[in-house]
Order: structure tokens, then C-alpha cells, then sequence
């Protein structure tokens, strides 16, 4: 069940940096000026991670802390977000509907000490795997009073991009019910439209959403720029074998 907010009397409510979805007005600008650096000096198309989380922080002028748990990187007010990129699956990046979200390690072995994990009922472990993750974001929900997501979906040309955020939120494990697949992998589905939802796979914990993406979401196109020449780019900043120095 999503986590709505209940609605209360003489309650002055928190509001977020903006609404979800709703970037600042400059923020696509900033966006499309981060990734024309990447594609002009880096010599392959490439944005991960942390490289994401930090200029994603850049463009809403958030503060970039990477932390373990790994949902609280970029840190705005009262709101924190995680970080993701995907590449888009589909060759027209705005017809692609859903995304996959590599969401973390959940070891039921690590946290619960249970073994003989593919032996075990598949709904017994499932639920395991979820209280794992509401557990993490509960954790940031006494911290922060919103926490995102935020998503950058790289079309296949790295010339396309799609850019947007959810809440991040707890998922009751009595709405769901899990499978193993012919890979022992476990696999979670909504009981209400047999919609496949989670992923999580034995063999290293990691465990994946699969998440809608909302119609609000922004989808862009950039020029691609010329790369840049590296012995140019040299010759500009006046390098020479002096700037080397052998320490041992």
C-alpha cells in the first residue's frame, strides 16, 4: 500500500523543495548542459551511479552525500532521493512504460539467519526480503519527511533521455505473492493484476522493482556535441612532463 499521508487537524504539513515531477525551471537546462560535457570529453557514452547522483544534485541544488544505504545520496531540506540509470528498452524512448531498478542487497541469510534459502516457502522468503527493504526506508522516513527516487532513463544513441522521480515507499508483503522461477530466482507479483513486481535473485541478494513510469515525466532530446581533442585540450591548459612529478 502506498504511504499516504493521513489527514489531520491544526497540523501544519512539511512541503517538499517541489512538487514530484514538478523539476525547477531550470533544471532541464542544467540537465541537457552536464550531459553535452559528458558526451564531448568523455571517449565513450557512459553515466552511472554516483556520477548521476552527483549531478542530479547539481542541477537542483541539493547537497550530493553518498551514503550506504544508498536511498539518501542527494539531500535537499527535508527531502532526500536515491539515484538510478537505466537504458531504455525500447528503440522510442517515450512509448518505454516501465522500468527495472537494481533496489539493493536483501540477504534474508545476513538479516534473519535463515538458510537452505531455495528449500524454503517462496511467500516466506518473499516477505523477508521485503520487510528488509521497509526497513531501510523507514529508517530515512524518521530522518526526512519525503524520499524520493529519481530516475534517468539513457536512450540507446545516448541522444534521448527521460528524467523522473516517485516516492519511495514500503510495500505491505500481503499484497503480493512469490514465485520461484527455472533460474531459482524469486519473483513477486501483485495479487490484484498478476503485475510482476520484484525480482530478487539468491546468488548475491540483489533485488530489483519493477516501477511504472508516471505520465508527468520528462523526456528530452540533445544535439550531440564534437568531441573534444585531447592533445587540444593539452595544449590549452599548457601541460608539459614538469607537471609529472616521481614521487619513488
Amino acid at each position: 500500500m502506498p504511504d499516504i499521508e493521513p489527514k489531520l487537524r491544526n497540523i501544519s504539513k512539511a512541503t517538499p523543495p517541489f512538487a514530484l515531477n514538478k523539476f525547477p525551471k531550470a533544471f532541464i537546462y542544467n540537465l541537457g548542459k552536464e550531459l553535452v560535457y559528458i558526451m564531448a570529453t568523455k571517449s565513450t557514452y557512459t553515466l552511472e551511479g554516483s556520477e548521476w547522483e552527483e549531478i542530479f544534485a547539481k542541477c537542483v541544488n541539493a547537497d550530493w552525500k553518498p551514503s550506504n544505504v544508498g536511498l539518501d545520496d542527494i539531500i535537499l531540506d527535508n527531502c532526500c532521493w536515491g539515484a538510478k540509470t537505466v537504458i531504455a528498452s525500447t528503440q522510442n524512448i517515450v512509448k518505454q512504460k516501465t522500468v527495472r531498478l537494481i533496489s539493493g542487497r536483501n540477504s534474508p541469510a545476513y538479516s534473519y539467519g535463515e538458510d537452505e534459502i531455495l528449500k524454503q516457502n517462496p511467500n516466506h522468503i518473499g516477505q523477508m526480503v521485503l520487510n528488509i527493504w521497509n526497513e531501510r526506508v523507514s529508517s530515512l522516513r524518521r530522518i526526512y519527511k519525503f524520499v524520493r527516487t529519481v530516475v534517468l532513463v539513457k536512450g540507446k544513441n545516448f541522444d534521448e533521455f527521460m528524467v523522473f522521480e516517485f516516492d519511495t515507499v514500503r510495500y505491505d508483503h500481503e499484497l503480493y505473492y512469490f514465485e520461484w522461477n527455472k533460474n531459482n530466482n524469486l519473483k513477486g507479483y501483485s495479487k490484484a493484476s498478476d503485475e510482476h513486481c520484484f525480482t530478487w535473485q539468491p546468488h548475491g541478494s540483489q533485488f530489483t522493482i519493477a516501477e511504472k513510469i508516471p505520465q508527468d515525466r520528462v523526456v528530452f532530446k540533445l544535439r550531440q556535441p564534437e568531441k573534444l581533442n585531447k592533445e587540444e585540450v593539452l595544449k590549452v591548459l599548457a601541460y608539459s612532463d614538469d607537471w609529472v612529478t616521481i614521487l619513488k
